[in-house]
């Protein structure tokens, strides 16, 4: 995603699903820090089991060393805590698999742009844009 594309996205609020998930969050959290709040529905049991989930498996990966260097490791877990929404669900099942409907209609209206996985070749041909 070319860096100007980022920058649209500031003071967005933003639903991302799917395996491109760690590649999308380190670049949008490092290229365009301003966004409000990025929503990551994940493959989990519960809401926190999903926000184990992405510490241990995104937020921790050698993906974010370059934020992880340039922040430090505290503001880089603080800025993430800041910015970062796990939601527990699954994109394949009725309502995105959000149990809880009050979080449901919360994100419902609050998101401002979404990348899904039915999004892929979109999402796709902006990344290799870049390379």
């Amino acid at each position: 995603m070319e860096s100007r594309k980022i920058e649209q996205l500031q003071g967005k609020t933003i639903l991302i699903t799917g395996f491109l998930e760690k590649i999308l969050v380190e670049k949008i959290l490092r290229v365009g820090p301003n966004v409000r709040k990025l929503y990551l529905l994940i493959r989990a049991s519960d809401n926190n089991s999903a926000k184990e989930r992405f510490i241990h498996e995104i937020a921790m990966s050698e993906l974010f060393n370059v934020m992880r260097e340039r922040m430090g490791t505290i503001n880089l877990c603080s800025f993430i805590e800041e910015k970062v929404f796990a939601i527990s669900g699954d994109v394949s099942n009725e309502n995105m698999g959000i149990k809880n409907s009050e979080l449901r209609e919360e994100v419902s209206k609050k998101i401002d742009k979404s990348y899904t996985q039915l999004q892929q070749p979109t999402l796709m041909r902006d990344i290799h844009k870049n390379l």
